[in-house]
């Protein structure tokens, strides 16, 4: 949403089932978002485009945060595992 304006400025869809957590990264480039489908994707902001796909929690990412400087996201799953993933490592 342009908060200005009140429009929205792009949707962003692939997930299978509903979207629980999202996370912009420090400068604003990246969105992660994670959902009930198991999955936690990266998104590119200014494009919407899908830059990768993480799977590896066995249940739902209910907490996405990144590291200060971007270059690690760390998603918490509902029953308590936490995966931190190396975002320069992704496709």
């Amino acid at each position: 949403w342009n908060v200005s304006t009140g429009e929205n400025v792009a949707t962003l869809t692939g997930h299978r089932n509903s979207v629980n957590s999202v996370a912009f990264s420090p400068d604003g480039a990246k969105l992660a978002s994670g959902a009930m489908d198991n999955t936690v994707k990266l998104w590119e902001v200014s494009t919407g485009i899908t830059i990768a796909t993480l799977h590896g929690n066995n249940h739902w990412a209910r907490n996405l945060a990144f590291s200060p400087d971007g270059t690690k996201l760390a998603s918490a799953s509902v029953e308590g595992t936490i995966l931190l993933w190396d975002l320069e490592t992704v496709d």
